[in-house]
């Protein structure tokens, strides 16, 4: 656990800004931050200084081998320690050293002994930036011991066998920071220097003000539910098949882009690893990673993609293929019409509403924007559906409907909103009749 380039010290407006989106799951919970130097770690003075305004029961925070007041120390103290800060002292907005309870502990602070599994068995949530040469065991940890954490790793981690089937299986996730976010950290002197002689500046380090910065391709992982999970990914691509190609080696089709999910794909798709900045699994089903059926990295035309997440669309309700004739005769049916008897509730409608809404709206629909008799002629002059964009189902009790809720919609448009639950706006609705 002494790998000089697991000290890199996370700054503290990327904690800030990370953490302010899982605040409420803070309240009330005793958080434990194994990190190295706790008494200067920019992750023990967040949480000592929004201690009360976070409302946490406890902070613990772990030292590997130091307690030297100083950030870049060399891990040459003969005994690891404990820090424990309760909040309950003099009400000052950052503790004082005489304020924090410290305890020597018997190993050496690795996370891995029984000392620092006792403490962890302790605690709610795990936030801190772990070693990254340990991060697999690290992980497996956290999940094992049924932990919430809210930490940062090396992006290449999301390809590991231990790691990838976390994410797949919706145990583990990406943070509410983008992936793309590029993250600088704090180095040890000895390291900073190493860098500056031996690295490419802009490549593995920046200079900041004249201070040299640590790049490293980290983001945020964490099992704690943040907004992000819950937004839907606007999809406004139809299906082309020169658009998008499939795999030599697997039965998807490629899409170079997150942005360019189509909408009506029913099958497995590759896309980019960053799709998950946007994943929301309520959406989308993660079904694979990197590799075709022969264990090969997925190919277009003999050449191999970047690397990419196999998933599926959720919202798309699998439908027969149409001109792919089966072979089946009449043989193959079976016969209908019998009579059963049912008991069921409805929800009532009120025909004068309907007709405040055609008097209001007209009888052109308000998705594809035809009227029935410009298809159909006379016969179906002055037909047309009310659509309710408010389902009776959300109704507490009977009430009367504003004219907007009740919109003109062709019987095919009318279907189509109800294909999904709750049904679909008018204006996607408008989004997938253009195709955009």
């Amino acid at each position: 656990m002494t790998n000089p380039y697991d000290e890199f010290y996370t700054q503290l407006h990327d904690i800030e800004n990370e953490l302010q989106h899982y605040e409420p799951h803070f309240k009330g919970k005793v958080v434990y931050c194994n990190c190295d130097d706790p008494y200067v770690s920019n992750f023990f003075k967040y949480f000592s200084e929004n201690f009360d305004r976070l409302g946490l029961k406890r902070l613990i925070t772990t030292c590997y081998k130091n307690q030297k007041r100083n950030l870049f120390s060399k891990h040459d103290s003969e005994k690891a320690i404990m820090l424990e800060y309760d909040g309950f002292w003099h009400g000052d907005r950052s503790p004082k050293a005489n304020e924090i309870g410290v305890k020597k502990l018997k190993s050496d602070g690795d996370f891995r002994n029984v000392e620092c599994i006792e403490i962890l068995e302790r605690a709610d949530i795990v936030v801190t930036n772990p070693p990254f040469s340990l991060f697999r065991e690290y992980v497996l940890q956290l999940i094992g011991y049924d932990k919430k954490f809210i930490i940062i790793g090396p992006k290449y981690a999301l390809g590991y066998k231990e790691i990838f089937p976390l994410i797949k299986e919706n145990k583990l996730w990406t943070g509410y920071t983008s992936m793309s976010k590029d993250l600088l950290f704090d180095l040890p002197k000895n390291i900073a220097n190493e860098m500056v002689s031996e690295r490419r500046e802009g490549s593995a380090y920046v200079l900041v003000d004249g201070i040299v910065k640590g790049r490293s391709e980290s983001i945020w992982l964490t099992n704690v539910h943040h907004q992000k999970r819950n937004e839907q990914l606007d999809l406004k691509f139809k299906y082309k098949p020169d658009q998008y190609p499939h795999y030599d080696n697997f039965d998807a089709i490629e899409v170079s882009r997150v942005n360019n999910i189509p909408i009506d794909w029913e099958g497995v798709m590759g896309v980019p690893i960053t799709f998950l900045d946007k994943h929301n699994p309520d959406q989308f089903e993660i079904v694979g990673f990197r590799k075709g059926d022969d264990g090969k990295d997925l190919s277009v035309n003999g050449k191999d993609k970047f690397t990419r997440i196999l998933i599926r669309n959720r919202k798309i309700i699998t439908r027969a293929k149409p001109n792919k004739p089966t072979g089946q005769n009449n043989k193959d049916l079976f016969n209908e019409g019998f009579k059963r008897s049912t008991k069921m509730s409805t929800y009532e409608r009120n025909r004068k509403n309907r007709e405040a809404a055609i008097n209001e709206h007209g009888v052109r629909c308000f998705g594809c924007e035809k009227e029935m008799a410009e298809m159909y002629g006379t016969i179906a002059d002055g037909y047309i559906h009310i659509h309710h964009t408010k389902p009776f189902s959300l109704y507490n009790a009977p009430r009367k409907p504003d004219l907007n809720e009740l919109i003109p919609l062709c019987p095919n448009c009318h279907a189509v909103v109800h294909l999904e639950d709750p049904p679909v706006s008018v204006e996607r609705l408008k989004t997938l009749l253009s195709g955009d």
